[in-house]
């Protein structure tokens, strides 16, 4: 039982991960994507969208400040959910958006587990 959250978390990280890499990499297909939804500012926000992706899944992988890791996937998750995936059209995205939201949740509810590097100062 020891190391379920951190497979857990490296389950939720790894879908971040390879969003923000790929869109990284993508760089100008993502700002235009952006800009298709009418949103002002597009670089910034793919700028910021990156850097919470990134951030959030190092955090989750290692352990380290989790919650403010799983935070910041929230806040990236929630506007993307409601643009990109919307209920009535994407239900598929929506749905899965919603359990990555409520893995994350649980992330914040109980932390990082023993095997992290906030669970190796106590």
């Amino acid at each position: 039982m020891t190391y379920l959250p951190l497979a857990a978390r490296i389950c939720l990280a790894l879908i971040f991960l390879n969003a923000g890499v790929n869109h990284l990499l993508g760089f100008s297909g993502f700002v235009s994507t952006i800009a298709s939804k009418g949103l002002p500012l597009p670089q910034v926000l793919a700028i910021g969208a990156i850097a919470f992706l990134l951030l959030g899944a190092v955090s989750l992988i290692l352990g380290y400040k989790s919650q403010i890791g799983a935070l910041l996937l929230i806040l990236f998750l929630i506007p993307t959910t409601l643009i990109f995936h919307p209920f009535l059209s994407d239900l598929s995205g929506f749905l899965k958006n919603l359990a990555l939201i409520g893995g994350l949740l649980m992330v914040m509810a109980y932390g990082p587990g023993l095997i992290s590097l906030d669970g190796s100062k106590s």
